[in-house]
């Protein structure tokens, strides 16, 4: 699908209707814009939520971390424990 756009003195492209819905384009979707040996190319940008940590939650994550090294530490204690001692090679 081909159409024509404006550019505005302030530099805002309005894209057809038509062509919006062809590619499933709604407001506040972000665009990338890159030129091409062929022009330019406008593409959809794929975006990611990304959290934040306070630093409440990195404490949370912290003391779940010691409890884990912890409950390793002990089972790798308790393991060598009851281990069966290594015999001896016969000569």
């Amino acid at each position: 699908m081909k159409a024509n756009v404006t550019i505005t003195s302030r530099g805002v492209i309005t894209l057809p209707a038509k062509l919006r819905q062809a590619l499933g384009l709604k407001a506040a979707d972000h665009l990338i814009a890159e030129t091409t040996p062929e022009g330019l190319l406008l593409r959809p940008a794929i975006t990611l939520p990304v959290e934040m940590y306070t630093p409440a939650r990195v404490r949370e994550f912290d003391a779940a971390e010691q409890q884990l090294a912890a409950y390793l530490g002990a089972k790798s204690t308790a393991a060598r424990r009851t281990a069966r001692p290594k015999r001896k090679s016969a000569r």
